[in-house]
């Protein structure tokens, strides 16, 4: 029983594409693991809707999922976790881990003055989880939150370099010039695709969300002996409540692999 349990996949969700970067991580770790994906795209970005929006969202997302038989759920949406993830662990029977904490232990990590950025979308700036989380860690911390709202829509649509790009985040990240940050968190999981132009203009060391919360899907499966037992040739579906051409053209880019098995779903009502 404990073998069968262990083969089942781990689901990960976004409200698009972003989450990919976190997908491809947990690949990069996990290998032999088996993968569930689901894009809402349909109602892409979650960043700008209210909290009990993001939750109804967040539930219905889960709950389709874990339908699949999954052993652990990733949030991999910064604004999901930010408004939704106390509500998913105490909602769902398997593990839940979302992408704010892994990020915060990073910057503490990071950060020498512990002053500390953070980016992400209106929804996760306005939260509060980033400082919340930083503060919990080192309550002398100063968070400065900038919200980027445009970030996420320019990416869904595949502009991931170019003068739009950078002129947006020149126009965002003006206030780092002044405030004295040493570590710059990307709260949300698509920013990593315009990672380098984020450097160039804000010129701190990054924290990348995703990367770190791979790191922590890693050692919670190990530490619960949940790792795939049985290692044969994994499995990664995708599903998307959109259009199917639309998230592999512009996914495969976040992914860095082919995208084969992939279905069109409905969510809510």
């Amino acid at each position: 029983m404990q073998k069968v349990l262990t083969n089942l996949p781990i689901g990960i969700f976004d409200s698009g594409v972003g989450g990919l970067t976190v997908m491809k991580e947990v690949i990069s770790r996990l290998p032999d693991e088996n993968l569930l994906y689901l894009g809402d795209t349909a109602r892409v970005p979650y960043g700008t809707r209210s909290p009990e929006t993001v939750n109804r969202y967040a539930l219905e997302s889960a709950r389709f999922l874990i339908s699949k038989g999954i052993k652990m759920l990733v949030v991999a949406c910064n604004t999901a976790s930010s408004v939704s993830l106390t509500l998913l662990k105490e909602s769902l029977p398997v593990p839940v881990i979302g992408v704010v904490e892994p990020g915060a232990k990073a910057a503490v990590t990071m950060s020498i003055s512990g002053k500390i950025a953070v980016i992400g979308t209106e929804a996760t700036i306005g939260s509060g989880s980033y400082t919340r989380a930083i503060e919990s860690i080192n309550s002398h911390a100063s968070v400065t939150g900038i919200a980027c709202p445009l970030f996420v829509p320019l990416i869904e649509e595949g502009w991931t370099s170019g003068d739009v790009v950078t002129l947006t985040a020149e126009t965002y990240l003006r206030p780092l010039k002044n405030n004295g940050a040493d570590t710059l968190v990307l709260g949300c999981t698509h920013y990593p695709m315009i990672r380098e132009i984020i450097k160039g203009v804000a010129g701190i060391p990054l924290i990348d969300s995703a990367v770190e919360t791979a790191g922590e899907v890693k050692t919670l499966l190990e530490g619960r002996s949940m790792a795939r037992q049985d290692a044969g040739v994994s499995s990664r579906e995708f599903f998307v409540t959109d259009s199917i051409e639309k998230f592999i053209n512009v996914g495969e880019k976040f992914l860095g692999h082919k995208i084969l098995t992939i279905s069109k779903i409905e969510l809510g009502g």
